[in-house]
């Protein structure tokens, strides 16, 4: 079972590494506006993507100008030079959704990560809403469904936070290239 599984994490990996190609460039140039700058990314991952949000701030290699969105008192302690990172297993996740509204309210640019076009119900009834349609860039996880067919036709084996970890480090190097151009 570790090797299909393996194998079927490795194809997820294989489909954002290519197909996502530029909304990997385009949410790093987005994040590098705040390293530059005198802002901050602010990382706010929902449920299970916590994962991403402790790699960013508090990692081997934490994301330069990282903290955390739910460290701030307000989100009018924002400035316009500061970009959010808002990480979800879907686009349809409404604490995500609720989340990217309220930062769009006060013109904060974000980044967005979540697998888009899921299976799943939307909490909400404001369907059109999405992380994907609120973010200013976003990078779609392409996780629909459990990797692995059980004996009894369901699957198994989501590893949400997996994907999300492999695209917030492809997001991490990519700035990071774009940071060491500009000097």
């Amino acid at each position: 079972m570790l090797k299909i599984f393996t194998t079927q994490l490795q194809g997820v990996f294989n489909r954002v590494g290519s197909s996502e190609e530029f909304a990997f460039e385009d949410a790093a140039r987005l994040l590098a506006q705040a390293t530059v700058g005198d802002g901050r990314i602010y990382v706010h991952g929902v449920k299970e993507m916590k994962a991403v949000e402790a790699e960013a701030t508090t990692g081997a290699e934490p994301l330069m100008s990282a903290t955390l969105l739910s460290d701030l008192d307000s989100y009018h302690d924002l400035t316009d030079t500061d970009r959010a990172l808002i990480v979800s297993r879907f686009s349809t996740d409404e604490e995500a959704i609720n989340t990217a509204k309220a930062l769009k309210e006060l013109g904060i640019e974000i980044v967005g990560i979540s697998t888009v076009g899921e299976a799943e119900q939307v909490d909400s009834a404001e369907a059109a809403e999405t992380l994907d349609s609120l973010a200013d860039v976003h990078i779609d996880m392409k996780l629909k469904k459990p990797l692995i067919p059980g004996d009894d036709g369901e699957r198994f084996g989501f590893p949400s936070s997996m994907v999300a970890l492999y695209v917030y480090h492809g997001l991490a190097f990519t700035l990071k290239e774009i940071l060491e151009e500009q000097e």
